[in-house]
């Protein structure tokens, strides 16, 4: 290809002239009945992580509770290691899924278009199964945070279909990665 080539990817293209930077990623597997050993979906997302060429900063199995879910979250957001985490698990609506209650009064902001486009591609896979899923993701402190369901197939679906482009640097005519500069740029502007 010549150095201004293109290819079509989702949702847009992928510039070959744009240079690849690789993300910051931590993997939080949310479960009580799984261990690093035997958590499949955190597996699948480390490898895809580093398959596409981003760092791989941690992976972890958190028990299916608020406050530990939040302190993982938090621990990574305020220790600045991971500029993504991908969390997998407890997005469902049984009494144990507690995912979205605990990291969403985290968010400055909600990506609400992420659920969407994830319920969207889930559609094509599970029907109206979709509908069981509460997959979200926002910002905390300009960390992206995308929670999805425990299944290897979401897990799948949303890394290969909607994550993985998002958080290429090529990927036009936008991408997340792009951004990363900018996420705190208001605190450079607050007074104490």
């Amino acid at each position: 290809m010549s150095p201004d080539a293109t290819s079509l990817v989702p949702g847009g293209e992928l510039r070959d002239d744009l240079p690849f930077k690789p993300v910051r990623i931590a993997v939080i597997t949310i479960s009580d009945t799984r261990s690093l050993e035997t958590d499949t979906s955190g597996l699948l997302l480390s490898k895809r992580v580093q398959a596409d060429g981003h760092v791989l900063v941690e992976r972890k199995v958190v028990k299916d509770d608020v406050g530990a879910i939040r302190a993982a979250v938090l621990a990574l957001v305020d220790g600045g290691a991971a500029d993504v985490i991908l969390t997998t698990g407890g997005t469902g609506l049984t009494g144990r899924d507690v995912t979205p209650e605990a990291i969403e009064p985290l968010f400055d902001k909600r990506i609400e278009g992420f659920s969407t486009i994830f319920h969207l591609v889930s559609y094509e896979m599970v029907g109206l199964s979709t509908l069981q899923s509460r997959a979200l993701a926002g910002l905390i402190k300009g960390v992206f945070v995308f929670c999805m369901p425990g299944s290897n197939g979401a897990c799948k679906d949303a890394w290969d279909k909607i994550i993985r482009w998002q958080l290429d640097s090529r990927h036009m005519p936008c991408n997340m990665v792009e951004l990363m500069p900018r996420l705190r740029e208001h605190e450079a502007h607050d007074c104490p």
